[in-house]
């Protein structure tokens, strides 16, 4: 199995069906079809995910039951992943899986972990989020730069690629279920002296997140990631950091 593609779904019934048919479509035109598999992790969802999911031939279906938070879905997902490299990517298809090209070029090149990031330069967002969200979340990067991942640009694109040996020292240490998994996740990839590879990559905002109906719940969530990030250096207290000349951030 050369690739995993996990996607995290909570709510996802009306979103699914374009991101499962885009993704199932381009295996196909790479003539990966019999060498990867698609992942989706149901989040305790309470519509139609898991049977509008496994109404696609070659997705298999993942559940636990209730709702455990984005970054459990993603973790669970990831630690059973059978691909050499593991890609997990939204639900929402905001970055386009034919993206995933730039990432296995990051990966060839020496990379253990490539992350899509929307502020670079060369990146291109062809639909912004509303300006509130977009304020909120630079707001929030700065602080996390200075408090876990400083010189990442973007902790939250959710579109990442790592090879497999890489996700499982990372996510087999990841406690956070909530959105500060992300931040988490490169954090302890530091520590590990895991080489990180921020790439530019095409995104659009999509509208309809389950997670977020109203902006008292975005504002509510933000807060509980602040919470987080504050808290994964005690949490990862024990894990030994290696020198940083040994865990370099490429672009």
């Amino acid at each position: 199995m050369q690739l995993s593609i996990v996607i995290p779904a909570y709510n996802e019934a009306q979103r699914l069906p374009r991101t499962l048919e885009a993704t199932l479509g381009y295996l196909r035109t790479r003539g990966l079809s019999s060498q990867a598999e698609v992942l989706v992790v149901d989040d305790g969802s309470r519509d139609e995910t898991t049977a509008v999911a496994a109404g696609f031939p070659g997705v298999t279906v993942l559940s636990y039951g209730g709702n455990r938070g984005k970054g459990y879905a993603v973790r669970y997902g990831v630690l059973r992943a059978a691909g050499e490299r593991v890609l997990f990517m939204d639900a929402d298809l905001a970055t386009p899986i034919e993206e995933l090209v730039k990432l296995e070029a990051a990966l060839d090149s020496g990379a253990a972990y490539a992350i899509g990031s929307r502020p670079l330069r060369e990146s291109e967002l062809t639909v912004r989020q509303p300006l509130l969200r977009e304020l909120c979340g630079r707001a929030f990067n700065k602080i996390v730069q200075v408090a876990a991942t400083p010189g990442i640009e973007d902790t939250q694109c959710g579109f990442k690629l790592l090879t497999r040996d890489a996700a499982q020292a990372i996510f087999s240490r990841c406690q956070l279920d909530g959105f500060s998994f992300d931040v988490e996740a490169l954090f302890l990839a530091r520590r590990l002296g895991l080489k990180i590879a921020e790439i530019p990559v095409r995104w659009a905002h999509q509208e309809g997140a389950a997670a977020f109906p109203t902006r008292a719940a975005y504002l509510k969530a933000g807060l509980r990631m602040l919470r987080d990030v504050v808290k994964i250096r005690t949490l990862h207290a024990r894990v030994e950091p290696v020198s940083a000349a040994a865990a370099p951030l490429s672009r």
